[in-house]
């Protein structure tokens, strides 16, 4: 039950639409998306409120009234193929100039809780065995993605300090669900077209997050006492390999997966040569995080099982592959 007004930025994106519709579901009093354009469609319950840009001189003041929680999910996210020419600076503008100033209207407005939707990217971009990140480890961020979200935490908490504002932190893995796209429906794509996968002798421990999951954990943050000025990993609590994940993608689209033991050192070499050493680190290497702090300090489990999940993300696919 959420028993406040919520405003969540970013509604009509993957993570934001989900959050606003599990809110309705809640019976929050008040569910408003801030969007950029009138006419953008919403879950049934949640109300709009037009704000074009998130930028340093944005006027959030119709989109505060009579709001509680803020969950601020909108961003510039992270790209592979940069266009600009300074990224870094973009991202800022973005990330780090628009969110502290929509946090500092809303502490100005009286909003109690401020729920930022980070990345694990502030922690860094890949671990060793057995040394899963943990939400209180000391930042490492490897791009202007991650930097520009660590730089906005790091002005969170200081409006926090400085205003009493709660400020709730979560750094999600990759996000997987219905309708989901990027990197994530690249794999579902390859799995489902049955072609042999050169994958077989990957044994990394990749952690990654449900859509519903995540949600879960947002709206846990805006309600439990013990989330106040706290930071969150979110993961599904099942580190997986890339291997055993396309082995589940296949097993939920009802098929049989066609995985190659090529060796990695081979694979690794011919993927640099061809300029996609990017996609092998994210296909290769470990990125795990430990959600103990979660269960810990909110008794928080995450609801949806990664089979479960996946087999929710595959029958949209499956079934608009078969229109």
């Amino acid at each position: 039950m959420i028993s406040k007004a919520v405003l969540v930025t970013g509604a009509s994106g993957f993570v934001g639409a989900a959050v606003a519709a599990r809110l309705v579901r809640l019976g929050c009093p008040i569910t408003r998306a801030a969007v950029r354009r009138a006419y953008t469609k919403l879950p049934i319950g949640v109300e709009g409120c037009v704000v074009p840009t998130l930028a340093a001189d944005t006027d959030w003041t119709s989109a505060l009234a009579g709001i509680d929680s803020v969950v601020h999910a909108a961003a510039r996210v992270h790209v592979m193929r940069e266009s600009h020419a300074d990224p870094l600076a973009e991202f800022r503008r973005v990330n780090v100039e628009g969110t502290l100033n929509l946090a500092r209207q809303a502490a100005q407005a009286g909003v109690r809780r401020f729920v930022f939707i980070s990345s694990i990217k502030v922690n860094g971009e890949a671990t060793e065995p057995g040394q899963p990140f943990r939400a209180d480890d000391e930042p490492s961020p490897r791009d202007a993605y991650g930097i520009s979200k660590l730089e906005a935490e790091v002005g969170l908490r200081a409006l926090a300090a400085s205003t009493g504002m709660e400020v709730v932190i979560i750094r999600p893995v990759l996000v997987y669900g219905p309708g989901v796209r990027a990197n994530f429906q690249t794999l579902l794509r390859l799995v489902s077209s049955g072609v042999p996968l050169p994958f077989g002798k990957t044994n990394n421990r990749r952690s990654l997050v449900a859509l519903d999951n995540l949600a879960d954990l947002v709206c846990t943050c805006l309600e439990h006492p013990a989330a106040s000025n706290q930071t969150f990993l979110v993961s599904d609590g099942e580190p997986v390999s890339t291997a055993n994940l396309m082995r589940a993608m296949a097993a939920a689209m009802g098929k049989q997966p066609r995985l190659l033991d090529v060796p990695l050192p081979w694979m690794s070499r011919v993927a640099n040569a061809l300029g996609q050493g990017a996609v092998t680190q994210r296909l290769f290497d470990s990125l795990e995080v430990d959600i103990d702090k979660n269960r810990q300090l909110l008794g928080w489990q995450p609801p949806t099982s990664m089979a479960d999940a996946l087999a929710a993300t595959a029958r949209p696919y499956v079934a608009a592959r078969r229109r």
